[in-house]
């Protein structure tokens, strides 16, 4: 058993959680879900056996709880960053940005492969927190339009298409130095934004698409 190192009893146990839902992060990214046990959890934990039965029943639960977890913390990450930016197309490369930092590190197996690993109640449960996104994506593409920053198009066929850029881009090489990493965002980035139909002025602002300023393309 953990050693208790909390105030409490509750304080303890939300501890305990945390240490198991590091620990099957790191699993996770390090080798994958197939073949993975609750007691390759344990042990990378660093807790009994019995103590992961007791915050989750069984893989699929934990798998769950996990991806809830990690979604969950990026989108109140994502969110105060988007509060602090006022125009629509700085905000959808603030999202950009995010979306490819988070699936470049992140553990979780792609859509697809956890639609094949899970219930149809647990990957459902899973839905709520990309729909967020989606949603989040959808309303920045939405204000750019209206506020003419970018043209008139269906903005849940954009976001899909974004979505599936972002996708394709992410990698979780370690062999780039950040220099070189951090420049394949922001070609991305740029990338994405112009394909969205974004144009900029001589200094890399963003400018609305009647104006005599236009650059086109990204910055």
């Amino acid at each position: 058993m953990p050693r208790i190192v909390a105030s409490s009893n509750a304080e303890q146990r939300e501890l305990t959680q945390r240490k198991v839902l590091d620990a099957f992060g790191e699993l996770l990214f390090t080798h994958g879900l197939p073949g993975l046990t609750m007691t390759d959890v344990a042990r990378r934990a660093g807790v009994g056996r019995t103590a992961v039965y007791n915050y989750f029943a069984d893989l699929e639960q934990l798998l769950v709880a996990y991806a809830l977890d990690e979604t969950g913390r990026f989108l109140s990450d994502l969110k105060h960053e988007l509060a602090g930016l006022q125009n629509p197309v700085d905000q959808l490369a603030c999202y950009v940005r995010a979306q490819i930092e988070d699936l470049s590190k992140r553990h979780l197996p792609p859509g697809p492969a956890m639609r094949s690993v899970l219930s149809a109640d647990s990957f459902a449960k899973l839905s709520v927190h990309v729909g967020e996104l989606s949603k989040l994506l959808q309303d920045i593409l939405a204000a750019a339009i209206e506020q003419d920053y970018l043209p008139r198009t269906d903005v849940a066929d954009l976001a899909h298409l974004i979505h599936g850029s972002l996708t394709a881009s992410a990698s979780r090489s370690t062999d780039a130095d950040d220099a070189d990493r951090q420049a394949r965002i922001s070609a991305t980035v740029q990338f994405i934004q112009a394909g969205a139909g974004a144009h900029f002025d001589a200094t890399g602002r963003p400018v609305q698409l009647g104006s005599p300023r236009i650059i086109s393309g990204a910055a």
